[in-house]
Order: structure tokens, then sequence, then C-alpha cells
């Protein structure tokens, strides 16, 4: 799922965005993570491109043992700063994995992967890594997957890039019917601010799928 070249452009690329900044993300949790995992009896998740830790410090503050992977190491120390600032790093294991090449091991009760879009992905990289991801849902656990369905509306000149659909997300995880149940799949607009303070709209989608054996 990609050579070593492919494992050093993605490190160095993540590197570099989260570098550039003293902060990139709000530290507040995605909240289609919220409202879907809000109702979900708690147990054990796994947050996949973790970033700075928003996500993950919301679950364990709401009960959940997480595993928090990410390719970036400086992500991971903001990500680890914020649990402890917020009490929580007893309950979060962060991890540092480029998901093409390494994976954590076990199975989790929530597997979540949420706007799971990278622009040095290689092709079907994507699909690849969200089908280990369901190898690692427990039985009647959940996989949750968020994505962007298109650039935001103030967005004038927008780079030739293609945003998974739910169907061609699910069609990617080849799941069989019987052994997976499709209890969210929807389509949510949003508004959005920009760098600059442009004020707009932009579409999302979001996936949950239980796993019934």
């Amino acid at each position: 799922m990609g050579d070593g070249a492919g494992l050093q452009a993605g490190r160095e690329f993540w590197e570099e965005f989260y570098q550039g900044r003293d902060r990139v993300w709000t530290g507040n949790p995605n909240p289609l993570l919220v409202r879907e995992v809000g109702g979900l009896a708690v147990g054990s998740a796994l947050d996949l491109g973790c970033g700075e830790g928003g996500d993950a410090v919301w679950l364990a503050r709401n009960g959940w043992r997480v595993t928090a992977v990410d390719v970036s190491a400086t992500a991971l120390r903001r990500a680890g700063a914020h649990a402890a600032e917020e009490g929580v790093a007893d309950r979060i294991l962060f991890a540092e994995h480029d998901l093409a090449q390494s994976f954590p091991e076990g199975e989790f009760d929530l597997v979540s992967a949420q706007f799971f879009h990278s622009p040095v992905a290689r092709e079907d990289e994507r699909a690849k890594v969200l089908r280990r991801a369901a190898e690692a849902v427990a039985v009647g656990g959940v996989l949750l997957i968020a994505g962007h369905a298109g650039w935001p509306s103030f967005m004038e000149h927008r780079h030739d890039v293609h945003f998974p659909t739910m169907d061609e997300v699910l069609d990617g995880l080849a799941f069989d019917g019987d052994e997976w149940r499709v209890e969210t799949a929807d389509e949510v607009e949003r508004v959005v601010t920009g760098p600059e303070g442009q004020v707009g709209t932009r579409s999302d989608t979001i996936l949950r799928i239980r796993r019934l054996r």
C-alpha cells in the first residue's frame, strides 16, 4: 500500500502542514462525530488521522478508551498536550502511523475516519485504508466515515480533486451484505468560514455502518 518514498512524502507533507501554524484546528470535536456517537454505548475507539486531538479528547471525556493515530509527530505532540490539559491523557494512547504502511493492532467498538482526505495519497490508498479500518471493527461495533462532498462555495479556483461519494465509499469497502448494516448515510450542508474570513457553505457526507457478525 505504498513504498518508502510514498511514506516519506506523506509524513513530510503533514509535518509541514502542522508546523506552518501554531495551531491548525479549533480543538473542538467534529460535529458529525458528536451527532453519530452520542447515542452509542461507550467502549474502545480508534481515531484515524487524529490531528491535534479534538475528536480523541471528546471521546475520552465521554468515557471511551481511545487509540488515536496520525502520521505527523507535531500533530501528535499537540494532541497529547490537549489531552493532558483536559485531564484525559490516561484514557488515550497516541501512536504515530502512516496508515498506508502500518495499522494499530486490535479490535475496537468504534473506528472513526473523519475527513480522511490527503492530497498526497496514492490512487486507491484511501479505500485500502478504510477496508483495513473495517477489519478492526469488533462485532457489534461501528465504522464511522465522514468526508467532504465538494469544495466550499466561496472557492473560485478549485483543484482537480475527486471527493468520493457515499456509494463509492461503500463500493470500495466491498462489504458482505449480511455482515454489515448501514445505519446512517447522510449528506449535510454546513456554513464554513475561509482563511480570509469568507463565509460560504460546504457539503459533507457521513456513513455509520455497524458490524453484525
